[in-house]
């Protein structure tokens, strides 16, 4: 029987982390350079795995850190590790919207998404299917070992849901 290994790593830190925004993907924003630097720290202090095939959300801060952290290899995107969508609370902060009914609901579990974001079901259906079609390529090309480049938010979801 083989063994598969899939790594998950989050991408580096973007302007909006530090501020606490929701970051979706409606807004496909770079790394900071804090962001790289702290990637390029880690790259020569820490031994990442060697990987046969890096895996990533397509967007930007996801690309950006497979770049630094697996700069030999290429980059398979997979549309379905798309970061969550936010919707109304896209680039927002929990302080802007507290208060707020569709906030207070949704933060409390009672409205199933944000207005017109995306429901929780929905995203760990979608990441689940996108995790899914990575083993898949990986059994199909003889890979036994991957590293996978996405968002915080799937991360947890599948860690908290599988």
């Amino acid at each position: 029987m083989k063994t598969y290994k899939i790594h998950l790593i989050r991408h580096g830190a973007t302007d909006a982390n530090p501020l606490g925004r929701y970051i979706g993907n409606r807004t496909d924003m770079p790394l900071s350079p804090e962001g790289l630097d702290e990637l390029r720290l880690l790259k020569e202090s820490v031994e990442y795995p060697e990987v046969e095939r890096v895996y990533s959300s397509p967007m930007m801060r996801c690309r950006q850190t497979a770049a630094v952290l697996f700069p030999e290899h290429e980059t398979v995107p997979v549309e379905e590790l798309i970061e969550y969508d936010f919707g109304a609370f896209e680039g927002m902060t929990a302080d802007e919207l507290e208060g707020t009914v569709e906030y207070t609901e949704w933060a409390s579990g009672k409205l199933e998404a944000p207005p017109g974001g995306e429901t929780t079901v929905n995203f760990i259906k979608r990441i689940v299917l996108g995790l899914n079609m990575i083993v898949q390529d990986m059994m199909n090309s003889g890979i036994t070992e991957s590293a996978v480049i996405m968002h915080g938010g799937a991360i947890m979801m599948l860690l908290g849901n599988t």
